[in-house]
């Protein structure tokens, strides 16, 4: 993805959180610098991943698969035995019209997907078959009630909804009509290892250094951390 591209998603969507009275964090608005001049103190928030995440994943098309989001709170895996470990994470997300976030899986988390305002956000889910769609149905709850969906049946979240998606179920999902403003609270969120996408997609996008960057993506941690 372009640079450029990358940082004007991040500008879009902290204007559509600021015109829907959803306040971001303070970090969801620090400059790169800012984040490069603290790195310091911030070893626990790296750690977590929380920031901005814009990608592609590496189909080179970001109109047509994609996801601009911005991690708010997450958990440490590494703290998961602990009693007082944080076992819990929540993501914004700017879904757009026909921008699909292709089939995957979470072999450990259990999320719920929010709409939180916007247009109307169609969700599909398919039982797996080891690293295939599977056939059937899945018993999940929408807005906390157990409902059956059939494979690849198509359930449309309107805004003030939200879907639960199992560990372990593939799942889709783009905005119908108009842009989704979107969340996620799930378990601890790890991207680096609880991801199985249908199709062999990398997590991160490839970046293409266009123009200066502004923002710092989460995807860019692991260098700074140094692993």
């Amino acid at each position: 993805m372009l640079r450029s591209r990358i940082d004007a998603a991040i500008d879009s969507a902290r204007s559509l959180a600021a015109g829907a009275t959803f306040p971001l964090p303070d970090f969801a608005g620090w400059s790169r610098d800012e984040w490069l001049g603290q790195v310091d103190r911030l070893g626990p928030t790296l750690s977590r991943g929380l920031g901005w995440d814009v990608t592609d994943f590496g189909r080179g098309d970001f109109a047509r698969y994609g996801l601009c989001l911005c991690t708010i709170r997450n958990g440490r895996v590494a703290d998961v035995d602990r009693s007082t470990a944080q076992t819990y994470a929540e993501k914004f997300m700017v879904i757009e019209v026909g921008q699909e976030t292709p089939f995957h899986l979470h072999p450990r988390k259990t999320e719920d997907i929010i709409n939180r305002g916007g247009g109307v956000l169609r969700v599909e889910v398919h039982p797996a078959d080891g690293v295939r769609l599977g056939s059937g149905s899945t018993t999940t709850l929408v807005d906390g009630i157990e409902t059956r969906v059939a494979a690849g049946e198509g359930i449309l979240i309107r805004p003030g909804q939200s879907i639960q998606i199992p560990s372990g179920v593939f799942h889709r999902f783009w905005a119908e009509s108009e842009r989704v403003l979107g969340g996620e609270v799930s378990a601890i969120n790890d991207d680096d290892n609880d991801n199985v996408f249908l199709e062999p997609f990398p997590r991160y996008a490839t970046i293409e250094e266009d123009a200066p960057a502004r923002y710092l993506l989460v995807g860019e941690y692991a260098g700074i951390l140094g692993s």
